[in-house]
């Protein structure tokens, strides 16, 4: 039986217990029997793998794969997944290259399938880490479906932190920035941005970012974010809109209930 993860409450109260019990929820979450069969199986059988259709073709492999990137719901789109790790990430109009989303150019960095590169599954020390992310990533698809923002913020803290702290360019991870979903969604949240921000020109979503980044902390660089203080106030104020949010849908709902009460009495 797996651990359900424990959310108490929600907005920035629940985040704080959250954070309080996460390394031993986590170790209760990871010690599960199906959680350790998994990485058992796959730290086996990874080493005997040599191609992107030695991967897709064992389910259980590419659960764990996939799991480690927050790709889980690809579990199906096999063909799709074999086309991301054959074409690679050395051409540009390779096929992870060319999405928006920039898990599927993890993804198949992480294997090293695609012309010109070498293949990392005979690299016990790669494997292991992609076992570990799936134990990561799996915790937080748990604790998201109890709260989708705090898994959310979970992911935020985990990969923000990160990118802010590569060498590239401002304006290269603020595109990466926007081309991983949850950071993008947690920004856009925490920025107060409106519906349909996605469908205006690449261009102006990158000002809107910025301008709405240095309005809110004062700066508008996506590097400022590997100090843990303005990740912390960039995290409470998602909560705090998310949560604001929600509950003004709740009670919008609530109030159309009503009438609708009203008028059939």
């Amino acid at each position: 039986m797996t651990f359900q993860p424990v959310v108490a409450g929600s907005g920035p109260v629940g985040w704080a217990f959250l954070q309080r019990t996460y390394d031993t929820q986590f170790e209760a979450f990871s010690r599960s029997h199906q959680f350790e069969r998994d990485s058992e199986y796959f730290l086996s059988n990874i080493k005997n793998v040599t191609s992107a259709s030695d991967l897709v073709a064992d389910r259980r492999l590419l659960q764990v794969a996939l799991g480690a990137f927050g790709l889980q719901d690809d579990l199906n789109n096999r063909y799709f997944i074999q086309r991301i790790l054959e074409d690679g990430t050395k051409a540009d109009d390779a096929l992870a290259n060319r999405l928006t989303d920039d898990r599927y150019k993890k993804l198949s960095q992480a294997f090293g399938f695609g012309p010109g590169e070498v293949a990392n599954t005979a690299d016990i020390e790669k494997m292991a880490e992609v076992a570990a992310m799936n134990r990561v990533q799996s915790f937080e698809v748990a604790v998201g479906e109890t709260d989708e923002t705090m898994r959310i913020a979970l992911y935020a803290k985990r990969e923000l932190a990160s990118l802010a702290s590569e060498t590239a360019s401002e304006e290269t991870k603020w595109f990466r920035l926007m081309g991983l979903p949850p950071l993008r969604e947690m920004f856009e949240t925490a920025l107060g941005l409106p519906a349909g921000f996605a469908s205006i020109p690449i261009d102006q979503q990158l000002e809107n970012f910025r301008d709405r980044t240095r309005a809110l902390t004062g700066n508008d660089t996506v590097a400022q974010f590997s100090d843990p203080d303005a990740l912390s106030k960039l995290t409470s104020v998602f909560l705090a809109r998310s949560q604001i949010g929600n509950y003004n849908a709740a009670a919008s709902s609530a109030s159309t209930a009503l009438q609708l009460l009203q008028s059939a009495g």
